[in-house]
């Protein structure tokens, strides 16, 4: 599938990026695909699972292990073994209402801050990525689960048996070897939240549920050569919220603190567990990435005198109020300002993010967002999309394709008066429904946004800058 089009009538190839670029990456995707190649991290001992650096709050990195063993291991940090912390023990947490059986996590997670002055990390000899003060080059993807849910639409149960059609490995892995400085997941790691049926060759076998051999299935070991090659910057989707994958998402992601009552493991809890303080990440000079928590804005409107609507307007205010002049990436898992496919009615596309946007224009009306931010980045729509407008919106970029079974295509031509957001014009769209990931380069006081299919090939190329966007759909679909 693959489907695209243009507003505006504004369609310009922006920047330049070598052949022979192109063409590598393509031999490493085809390679991986056909089982010619394989780019994985070395193989884990000693119990030692996984060992990654994730950016949190003022850019603060956080050295994560997830082991087998019976106690935490040791973090190197220029030669020198330093004690890791015990952030979660194994544990066997009784199921939540509505969930059909236990989350098992027979795993011990641990975890230590490294210091900003460090060159050399590793843990059990496994040298660790750390990350950048300026960064070159980032990965954005999302949307990366292999969905099986009982409860949607036909075509729930999607193949994830098959690589072509749950490309995550492929990708996560021809994603390591663009050499990036960076990683942002932009949400939803977790999708296999029901059994197989009894004859379905395409997903037998899989586990399924909220416990760690699920997350190992669905995120870590298909993440294993990118979780290597990057620190990463992790945005929670709604598939993290408490009554979904919660529980995994406290205990082996987040990169802050695990505080008391917030693992997600008693509904009673889900007020505090369902909420996180945004943060910032410096990107040198003089801008930054704000990271938000949309875990439960939902796909309709809110109850503005509800807790969800007051926790929104406060933190997205503390987010903003700290950086008024400094250029701003704003990332979030559910994206206010783009089209969704609308399965029962092709020709209305789902508008904007309703939750979102109600809480935002109380802060800075049709706008939105403050003039410092230059861009939003999500997922949740599960296609690459850019959207970019008239009317002083920031423009809107989704990279939601990287591996859960993709959207049905928005219509082409596309409707030319639809808006996502109340008092936003539309100036151009560009759109694709293929399996892929995003790079951004920075270039300038800007950067180059190109997206990738499962092929290698470009499919579209955006010139990032000053609050304006420029792309162009480039490959046309198979």
């Amino acid at each position: 599938n693959g489907g695209g089009g243009g507003i505006g009538g504004r369609q310009r190839v922006m920047g330049r990026f070598s052949v022979n670029a192109q063409r590598m990456l393509a031999l490493v995707l085809a390679s991986i695909a056909s089982g010619c190649a394989t780019v994985t991290a070395p193989v884990p001992d000693l119990g030692l699972l996984h060992a990654f650096v994730l950016v949190g709050p003022e850019g603060t990195a956080v050295a994560r292990a997830i082991t087998l063993a019976d106690a935490c291991p040791a973090l190197e940090l220029d030669g020198v073994a330093q004690p890791m912390d015990l952030r979660a023990p194994p544990q066997t947490i009784p199921a939540r209402p509505g969930q059909a059986k236990p989350s098992v996590f027979p795993v011990r997670v641990c975890e230590r801050t490294i210091p900003p002055a460090a060159t050399r990390a590793a843990i059990d000899g496994r040298a660790l990525a750390l990350p950048k003060a300026m960064p070159q080059r980032i990965v954005v993807i999302g949307d990366t689960g292999c969905r099986l849910f009982a409860f949607a639409s036909a075509g729930a149960f999607q193949p994830c048996n098959d690589p072509a059609q749950w490309p995550f490995a492929t990708l996560a892995a021809a994603a390591a070897m663009t050499s990036p400085d960076l990683v942002i997941h932009v949400g939803d790691y977790h999708y296999r939240e029901n059994a197989c049926p009894w004859g379905n060759g395409g997903c037998a076998g899989s586990p399924w549920g909220y416990g760690w051999d699920t997350w190992e299935a669905d995120f870590f070991a298909p993440a294993r050569p990118l979780l290597a090659a990057a620190p990463w910057i992790v945005v929670r989707g709604n598939h993290e919220a408490c009554d979904r994958a919660g529980q995994g998402w406290w205990r082996l992601l987040d990169p802050r603190p695990l505080a008391p009552r917030q693992d997600c493991n008693l509904a009673a809890d889900d007020g505090i567990g369902n909420y996180s303080e945004p943060f910032t990440v410096a990107m040198g000079r003089n801008d930054r990435i704000v990271v938000f928590d949309s875990s439960i804005a939902g796909n309709g409107p809110i109850d503005p005198n509800g807790a969800t609507f007051a926790n929104y307007r406060a933190q997205l205010a503390r987010a903003f109020a700290g950086g008024a002049a400094t250029p701003t990436l704003f990332v979030a898992h559910h994206p206010p300002l783009a089209f969704a496919a609308n399965p029962g009615n092709p020709g209305s596309p789902y508008k904007g993010n309703p939750a979102l946007q109600a809480t935002l224009a109380t802060l800075y009306s049709n706008v939105l967002f403050p003039p410092s931010v230059g861009a939003v980045l999500s997922g949740h729509i599960h296609a690459f999309e850019a959207v970019t407008f008239a009317t002083g919106q920031p423009p809107q970029i989704v990279a939601g394709m990287g591996g859960t079974a993709p959207d049905v295509p928005l219509p082409v031509p596309f409707p030319r008066d639809l808006t996502p957001a109340p008092g936003a014009v539309v100036d151009e769209l560009v759109y694709t429904d293929r399996f892929g990931f995003m790079t951004m380069d920075r270039a300038g006081t800007g950067w180059t946004l190109r997206a990738w299919d499962t092929s290698g090939r470009l499919m579209s190329m955006c010139a990032l800058a000053e609050r304006s966007a420029r792309c162009t759909r480039i490959a046309a679909a198979p």
